[in-house]
């Protein structure tokens, strides 16, 4: 049965009449009537008698009528689905991220999309692994990735979003956070280093190291952790300095001050399968571009390039 004559059944109770209803549908009177006994002799009973109001249902076309509103309503809802996820404005999205982007222009991002697109469902995973995040997307588990990272495959496309000065947290009492001013480099040489360590987190590590060797530095090493919040909780016990995203400021570990290193910068990329083609997540690329300026007082990189863990 086309939802076009459930149409007709629904335009002819409630205006009581195949006059009034044709007029609604710009139909002639007579191709109506037509469509209204056609119809009847499909279902074998009668749908419609007249009475003192004019046309009103019988049983079988009350029973007729209940099922055609709902179904009619079903099918405008559907029409309003399809426009929505073809327009991007509907659907599900995983984005994968790691801690310094939520805590830095990713969160903010997060919020106001959430509050322009009510109707996307987001799954939000974070990860402390640049490899799994882009492995992420290459098997299907994430949308995209926010990561500072992404591997070099042909299959990923990625996209620079967001840059941040890098900052050295210093023990509260250490003689080099007596000033907020930033910091060369060079002092990474008067400080030991609370690092990741290499098998846990291999390209945070090697970045840090690269720029200390970069600087002409030999890094020495105090401690290592595998959290953020361990590695501020031994910077706060006096292991050393850590270098990470200025954005960590945000957690206020007491006991921890810190300065940002002049001429650093770390770079957070948006990754996505090159392949896609969906429509929610060129709306969330748009977007997300959209809210987020780069960071204004990120420096040039240094020859290093972006360090610290994602």
């Amino acid at each position: 049965m086309e939802l076009r004559v459930l149409g007709y059944v629904v335009a002819i109770a409630e205006e009581g009449s195949i006059s009034g209803a044709a007029r609604r549908l710009r139909l002639t009177q007579p191709t109506l009537s037509r469509q209204l006994h056609e119809l009847e002799r499909r279902v074998e009973a009668e749908l419609f008698v007249r009475s003192g109001r004019g046309l009103v249902p019988t049983a079988a076309g009350e029973a007729l009528l209940r099922r055609a509103v709902r179904m009619l309503a079903d099918a405008d809802a559907a029409m309003k689905d399809v426009r929505l996820a073809a327009e991007g404005k509907t659907g599900h999205l995983t984005v994968g991220f790691a801690g310094s982007g939520i805590n830095g222009a990713l969160g903010d991002a997060l919020g106001r999309l959430r509050a322009g697109l009510p109707d996307v469902d987001f799954s939000l995973v974070e990860l402390f692994d640049d490899a799994e995040m882009s492995n992420g997307i290459l098997d299907g588990g994430l949308d995209v990735a926010v990561q500072r990272l992404p591997a070099r495959d042909a299959r990923l496309a990625t996209r620079v979003w967001a840059r941040e000065p890098l900052a050295l947290f210093l023990p509260a009492g250490h003689p080099l956070a007596r000033t907020h001013e930033p910091a060369p480099v060079s002092v990474l040489g008067e400080v030991p280093l609370v690092l990741w360590p290499r098998e846990s987190a291999p390209h945070a590590h090697d970045e840090i190291t690269s720029l200390c060797h970069h600087a002409g530095i030999v890094p020495r090493i105090g401690a290592r952790g595998r959290t953020v919040q361990t590695i501020l909780a031994l910077v706060a016990a006096g292991f050393g300095a850590a270098v990470m995203a200025d954005s960590y400021r945000v957690l206020h570990r007491e006991g921890v001050a810190y300065r940002r290193l002049a001429g650093t910068a770390t770079t957070l990329h948006l990754v996505w399968r090159a392949d896609t083609k969906s429509p929610l997540l060129r709306r969330f690329m748009t977007a997300l571009n959209a809210v987020t300026p780069r960071h204004p007082e990120a420096g040039a990189e240094t020859p290093a390039g972006p360090a610290g863990r994602s």
